[in-house]
């Protein structure tokens, strides 16, 4: 091999090798998004399952009163 290709070689090497850095701290980023929004979403969820069981528990008041 000629010191071209090996330089052409190392080249390709780093970029490679720079590249996968960039690709594990853009993994990171979405990993810490995806973390986030299952908080969010969790959130969400037990506040949907409280709103729930207040309009259940008004709704049975309102039943109540109907039916008297």
């Amino acid at each position: 091999m000629s010191l071209e290709l090996l330089s052409k070689l190392e080249t390709k090497i780093q970029a490679a090798l720079e590249t996968i850095e960039l690709l594990k701290m853009e993994l990171e980023e979405e990993k810490q998004k995806n973390q986030n929004l299952t908080e969010t979403n969790q959130q969400l969820s037990q506040d949907l399952h409280s709103w729930n069981e207040k309009i259940t528990g008004l709704v049975g008041l309102l039943n109540d009163e109907v039916s008297e």
